[in-house]
């Protein structure tokens, strides 16, 4: 059937990339960002997904609605919180006055915090650590507010996603590799990070604007499959740059400490979920996905990330504010670290 879509954050890496699928499969889409977008399929629309009332009016008539925006975990804490958690309410009010009969809300993982049991699955208890995974939980909040009215609401939880468009703290890793450094982790590096290609996100968001309403209205889990440490999925992309350069390991303790300290000091952009993240394996159980959505990812971390490389390495060198995973995040003093590498 064709569905007339409405696509927020349609300028970001996930909302681009799935409105240009969604229109390529013949779906009349309309996105809706505070920047400009580059998908000629769609119709776009500039305008902030807290402004209620021009949400209202882009919300009429749409068969579903898909709420990518959102806020990076380096946004200051209450903008966060506004996008985050004002704009996830301006959004799913919109649709509902709309009278729209599906939405899909991309959540997070992280709303299960750092979690002791891993593989996580989905009703793991709740425990925000920080300003952005809080924000992530009370914007759930406001969806299960939303699906009591009656709402058709699919809430979808995937892990850190890779692919064309991707940059962010992934293109330190990058710049260092394409410069011929060795890259550190903290610690032996034997920890497993799971991941996500942003092709198999935008396949799950798709089956889900397919799926009976009763396979719908549910929270999902969804992240690779395949996934190795973060020692040998980083040495990949090492070994990719052809400099013969080694994932090199940080006595943890020290390298910690020095990462919060320039953090505090707003020196670096390595955010403190991401540093605890990085101390113990971090995955989520993607059972129920594969069991009522026929889930099954087709990318390996490895994939994942090298396929993101070698679309950065085809790209002109790129500066940015970091205000959105578009951009390379500034590196601060980490720029200067890197001559030791």
């Amino acid at each position: 059937m064709v569905m007339k879509v409405l696509v927020t954050g349609s300028a970001g890496v996930l909302g681009g990339s799935l409105a240009a699928s969604l229109s390529a499969s013949g779906h009349e889409v309309h996105g809706v960002d505070v920047r400009e977008a580059a998908v000629p399929e769609a119709a776009h629309h500039v305008a902030d997904v807290r402004d209620t009332a021009t949400l209202r009016g882009l919300a009429a008539g749409m068969d579903a609605v898909v709420h990518t925006a959102s806020a990076l975990p380096s946004y200051p804490a209450d903008q966060i919180r506004s996008v985050v958690v004002d704009g996830t309410r301006s959004v799913l009010d919109a649709a509902h006055r709309a009278g729209v009969p599906r939405v899909v809300h991309i959540s997070s993982t992280a709303v299960y915090g750092l979690p002791r049991l891993v593989p996580t699955p989905e009703d793991y208890p709740q425990v925000p650590v920080d300003t952005y995974s809080a924000a992530k939980v009370d914007a759930e909040v406001v969806a299960r507010e939303y699906r009591a009215k009656g709402m058709c609401l699919s809430v979808i939880r995937p892990k850190t996603f890779l692919g064309p468009g991707r940059m962010g703290l992934f293109a330190m890793l990058f710049e260092w590799a394409r410069e011929g450094r060795n890259f550190p982790v903290l610690g032996r590096g034997d920890v497993r990070i799971q991941m996500l290609a942003l092709e198999d996100l935008v396949e799950v968001i798709g089956t889900v604007l397919r799926a009976e309403p009763d396979v719908a209205n549910d929270t999902y889990n969804v992240g690779a499959a395949e996934f190795a440490t973060l020692r040998e999925d980083f040495q990949t992309v090492l070994d990719a740059a052809g400099h013969g350069k080694r994932v090199v390991s940080l006595p943890i303790g020290p390298a910690l400490a020095m990462l919060r300290g320039l953090e505090r000091a707003k020196l670096s952009p390595v955010y403190g979920r991401l540093l605890s993240k990085l101390k113990a394996d971090s995955f989520v159980s993607i059972d129920k996905a594969a069991a009522r959505l026929g889930f099954a990812p087709k990318f390996s971390n490895r994939d994942a990330i090298l396929s993101t490389y070698r679309w950065w390495t085809e790209q002109p060198p790129a500066t940015g504010s970091g205000t959105s995973s578009r951009e390379p995040w500034r590196q601060g003093a980490l720029s200067l670290v890197k001559a030791l590498f």
